[in-house]
């Protein structure tokens, strides 16, 4: 009798767990870390083995891809659910166009720098003993043997703070240009199933074309997790203080760059859609206006 109560109780126990997890916030926020950590650990990974490797086995272009195929597989690993933001300059411009109840933002960001906080030491932990031959065991910032950019972004030593500010709300500006564009019904979105593959190689696109300058950070909490892993791994607080104290360009231009650019997008293409939806033209239906998009549903978030 004893051991069958507490047979009971455990399921009990299992069911009230498993109830908790089903809970919306809960399981947006498991989605989000998951998704933000499936493309980091792809990101980050291409660039430790790049890096320590010295050019043998990969290069610039495999740094691309990486991050690029790391967020297409971010997306199907969390699409549905909580939308696959993975970079908080996409859920801070879903918020201001009402895309996202303001109330989200805190736990998709937290979410987003727990996965890439958890992916920068997961790879860490898979390229340590690389990582420690390459340099020697001196984890440095800058100089020949720097291995801090495997995780986070660095300024090249001729870019100032201001071109690089520019850099940042450029390239990030071009993503959620691109993403209001891969979402809009009316226009020329990606197809259905498609979006993934998209949303990667638009990511890949940027990296090819905007991505010497600084790295191409483009998202704060990508950004700033690694950020903190390698202050607190070996690197110390020279993260911080590293070109001309760096770190905050990659928090803030992204902000200015994702709003910008999905202004632009709504002002000069959205906004001119034809209103009457059943309107007939060019075999695309129009989409529902951004002003109209439920707040609380995750569903209507965009996928990026």
């Amino acid at each position: 009798m004893l051991e069958e109560g507490k047979l009971k109780e455990t399921k009990k126990v299992g069911r009230r767990t498993l109830c908790w997890i089903r809970k919306k916030h809960v399981r947006l926020a498991l989605a989000e870390t998951l998704s933000t950590f499936v493309m980091m650990v792809f990101g980050l990974g291409s660039v430790a083995q790049v890096v320590t490797g010295g050019g043998v086995f990969g290069d610039y272009l495999s740094i691309n891809l990486g991050f690029g195929l790391g967020v297409a597989m971010g997306v199907h690993a969390g699409g549905k659910v909580s939308g696959a933001h993975m970079n908080a300059a996409v859920t801070f411009t879903m918020c201001v166009f009402s895309r996202l109840s303001w109330k989200m933002l805190p736990l998709y960001v937290v979410s987003q720098l727990l996965g890439s906080f958890i992916a920068a030491g997961t790879v860490f932990t898979l390229y340590y003993d690389s990582i420690d031959h390459y340099c020697g065991g001196n984890f440095t910032v800058l100089g020949p043997k720097a291995t801090a950019g495997i995780f986070a972004t660095y300024p090249a030593p001729y870019l100032s703070i201001q071109a690089g500010f520019l850099d940042q709300v450029l390239g990030t500006a071009m993503l959620l240009f691109c993403v209001m564009a891969l979402s809009d019904k009316k226009n020329q979105p990606a197809p259905a199933g498609g979006e993934p593959m998209a949303l990667g190689a638009l990511v890949l696109l940027i990296g090819v074309s905007m991505g010497s300058n600084s790295g191409y950070a483009i998202n704060p909490t990508r950004d700033l997790g690694p950020r903190v892993f390698t202050a607190i791994a070996g690197w110390g607080l020279e993260v911080f203080r590293a070109g001309n104290n760096w770190w905050w360009v990659p928090l803030v231009a992204p902000l200015v760059g994702g709003v910008t650019g999905a202004l632009i997008y709504k002002t000069f293409v959205e906004m001119l859609h034809p209103k009457n939806r059943d309107i007939k033209h060019s075999g695309s239906s129009e989409c529902i206006p951004l002003n109209q998009c439920e707040k609380d549903n995750a569903d209507e978030c965009v996928n990026c």
